[in-house]
């Protein structure tokens, strides 16, 4: 079982890439943490559901990671899209109850150490420089910032996405797709 990590920034082709590498197993899931908030973000999930097709069981997951992950774990490969929806997703609904974030984070890196399934794991690379300009905005940043790097130190293989171009950090070349 191989855990795989694609970071980058926003429409740097993460998503893409995950789906391509996704596609080359049987049966596949595509684990899915973003929530409709609005009209908006509802037009881009179906987009997202169209875009990779019925050939993907899809479970929606916006908090309980962990669980979903051991729960589908019959599946060859799980494709998480994203974490970083995922974190969000931890911090507004539990914004009062820190050790339940913790929590969270915490039997999710269980899970990806215990591997009872091949994962790929999309998130965002976090900031890249520009300082945020509040102390919520801060917080949340230093946790994305150090959840990749947890999940970073846990996976087989690591890419970071620059302008559509998949750099490998982490594991070779194999991992992407011919």
């Amino acid at each position: 079982m191989t855990v795989t990590l694609i970071t980058g920034g926003s429409r740097s082709g993460k998503s893409g890439l995950a789906l391509q590498k996704a596609r080359s197993y049987s049966r596949k899931i595509f684990l899915a943490t973003a929530e409709v908030t609005d009209p908006e973000m509802a037009k881009r999930i179906r987009k997202h559901r169209d875009k990779r097709g019925s050939e993907f069981l899809t479970v929606e997951e916006p908090l309980y990671l962990a669980e979903a992950l051991r729960k589908n774990a019959e599946a060859e490969i799980i494709l998480v899209d994203c974490l970083t929806f995922w974190l969000n997703n931890l911090i507004h609904h539990f914004a009062t109850e820190t050790p339940r974030i913790e929590k969270e984070i915490k039997e999710f890196l269980n899970v990806i150490e215990e591997k009872p399934v091949s994962l790929i794991l999309v998130t965002n690379e976090i900031n890249m420089g520009v300082i945020a300009p509040d102390p919520v905005t801060r917080r949340f940043v230093d946790r994305q910032g150090w959840l990749n790097q947890e999940v970073a130190r846990r996976a087989d293989e690591v890419v970071f996405m620059v302008a559509g171009l998949p750099q490998i950090l982490k594991g070779n070349e194999s991992f992407l797709p011919r």
